[in-house]
This record gives structure tokens, C-alpha cells and sequence, in this order.
């Protein structure tokens, strides 16, 4: 006969009266132990057995279950090795808000772990509030190595780009990469990466453990064209070519493919770590934003996502 059904077994009468004492009045094991008359050890072992026979159901009445439950689906649909999904908050327009403290966390994990760790480090706005969370430490035995370069176009230093800050924070070698976003020409790329300074950069970050990046969308309001690391000339052109989203500068269309040529062929940054062998974390949320994450998680530009509900959703319902 089948525990469910088991009516009339003592044993199991004592692990659910123990169960319903430790899982919903809240009761310590002592204090079931000093209730029921036993030892503390058979009140464990009954409210082991209460979950173990399915007399327990458990249910989490909380927002953050459905981020749970949509964090699983993602994980399943895209094969993705990391997925955080935080709750939305309706009345707000932040596209960083909730998302910026998970990465947090998350990377404070990595940065907490004794052995040494390279942490590849892209740019943008929702990296550098998560960057902002995070607490002073000391992590002398880790490298932090910047993606992209750190110099606007006007040769200012660029403002989303956040590897002094984090350096700063947490007192780790840093490898800033002393170059534009986005050279004027191919040549000129070619020149800047041949440079004795610059190649060692390169190599550790095609070297790393862990990468957190955004994603930028490809629409009017794209963060590259803002932040005057392309022109007016070169969206359009990149739009006209079936872009959807960036990457550290590097624009790819629905597909996950990189467009060839426009601004691709200038891009600086360092190419985007192995994903077979590495963790690499989009951070993002947002309605604009959805098309390049889909293509990103779809094609496997990133191995890992932290978002927010409604993106989440969102993410699922075109992918069906």
C-alpha cells in the first residue's frame, strides 16, 4: 500500500503530527521532541520521513517563485549555465534596477572564492550600478581584465566603463584596455592590437574565468550612438544590416551572427571569451533590449543571463 494512502500506520501518523509541527506551526526539533515525548533525534528522523514519504507538500507564496520557476524555464529552453531572473517592480522605468544588485551578489560571489579567478569585465550602464553594489574587499589573488577600451571619442576616459572603479573597490590587478571602443578604421585596429602594451590584455582576457556584459540595443536611443562611439551613419547602416543588439561594441542580428563589416571591422575590444570553457553573463533588462538578448542567449553569445521578470517572460513567449 502506498504511503499516500496508508491510513493506519502509527509510524507515519507520528511523522505527519511531527511534519505539520517542524513545517507549518514552526516548531524547532527539540521543541517537537519535548511535545511528542521522544528524543530530539526521532523527532529528526520522523520529519525526515514526513518529507520523504510525500506527507509534506511545500509551496512558496512569493513573488520570487515565479522568478524561480521562469529562471528554470530559461535555463532549459536556451542550455544556458547561469540564469538569475529578479522580480519586476511595475511602477518602474529603471533598466537597472533589480538586475544591477543580483549581479551584485553574483559577482561578489566569484570574487569571495579563495583561489585565484580572471573576471573579464564589458561595460555599460546596468555593469557599472552593479559594480557600484558592490562592498570594499581585498582580493589580491584575482585579475580583473577590461573587454573593451576605456577612451571616448573625444579622449576623454569613457564613463560606462568601469575597471578603475571595481579595482578600486576591491583591490585587485587590473588590466585596463588603453584603447577607443571603436577605431576609426580597420587599420588603425590593427595597429592598436599589435602593440606590445595591448597584447598581453588580449591574451588574459581570452583567458578568463568568469565575464559580465551587457547588452545594447540597436535602436534610436542606442547606447553607442549616445555615448558618441558611432555615428548617426553607422546605426543606420548597422540597422539596414539586420542588427539587433551589441556586446561590447560588437553588433549582431537576430540570429546571434556578427554583421560583417560597417563597424565590426573597427571594433577594438577584445573578442568575447570561450563559452565551452567559461562562464560569460549577459546583464540586462528591457523591453528595447529584448531582441538582442533572444539572439544572444540563442546563439550562445553569453552562456549566462541575470534579468528581470517581464524580460524573462518576454524571452519565453518569442521563443515559443
Amino acid at each position: 500500500m502506498s504511503a499516500r494512502s496508508e491510513t493506519s500506520n502509527p509510524r507515519l501518523d507520528d511523522a505527519a503530527r511531527a511534519g505539520w509541527l517542524y513545517y507549518v506551526a514552526g516548531n524547532t526539533q527539540d521543541q517537537i521532541a519535548t511535545k511528542l515525548g521522544i528524543s530530539r533525534q526521532t523527532a529528526q528522523r520522523l520529519v525526515s520521513l514526513a518529507m520523504s514519504e510525500g506527507l509534506i507538500k511545500v509551496r512558496v507564496d512569493h513573488p520570487i517563485a515565479n522568478c524561480l520557476d521562469l529562471a528554470a524555464r530559461l535555463k532549459s529552453r536556451f542550455a544556458l549555465d547561469l540564469v538569475e531572473v529578479t522580480p519586476s517592480d511595475p511602477d518602474s522605468t529603471s533598466s537597472t534596477i533589480g538586475v544591477a544588485q543580483a549581479a551584485a551578489v553574483e559577482i561578489e560571489k566569484w570574487l569571495r572564492r579563495p583561489e585565484p579567478v580572471i573576471m573579464a569585465i564589458g561595460t555599460g550602464r546596468t555593469l557599472k550600478a552593479a559594480i557600484e553594489q558592490l562592498p570594499p574587499m581585498e582580493c589580491p589573488q584575482h585579475k580583473v581584465v577590461s573587454l573593451t577600451g576605456n577612451i571616448s571619442p573625444d579622449g576623454s576616459a569613457a564613463f560606462y566603463n568601469v575597471i578603475f572603479t571595481m579595482a578600486d573597490t576591491i583591490k585587485a590587478r587590473s588590466f585596463p584596455m588603453p584603447l577607443p571602443a571603436i577605431a576609426s578604421s580597420p587599420e588603425e585596429r590593427k595597429m592598436l592590437h599589435s602593440q606590445q602594451l595591448i597584447q598581453p590584455t588580449l591574451a588574459l582576457a581570452a583567458q578568463a574565468d568568469i565575464t559580465f556584459v551587457g547588452v545594447g540595443d540597436l535602436g534610436p536611443q542606442a547606447p553607442l550612438l549616445e555615448d558618441g562611439f558611432i555615428t548617426e551613419a553607422d546605426l543606420k547602416a548597422l540597422q539596414k544590416a539586420g542588427a539587433v543588439g551589441e556586446i561590447v561594441g560588437w553588433a549582431f542580428d537576430r540570429d546571434g551572427r556578427l554583421i560583417d563589416g560597417i563597424t565590426n571591422d573597427r571594433v577594438a575590444s577584445a573578442p568575447l571569451p570561450s563559452r565551452e570553457r567559461s562562464l560569460v553573463v549577459a546583464l540586462a533588462m528591457g523591453e528595447r533590449k529584448l531582441p538582442g538578448i533572444l539572439a544572444a542567449v540563442t546563439r550562445r553569445l553569453v552562456n549566462g543571463l541575470i534579468t528581470d521578470e517581464r524580460t524573462a517572460e518576454g524571452l519565453l513567449a518569442t521563443a515559443t
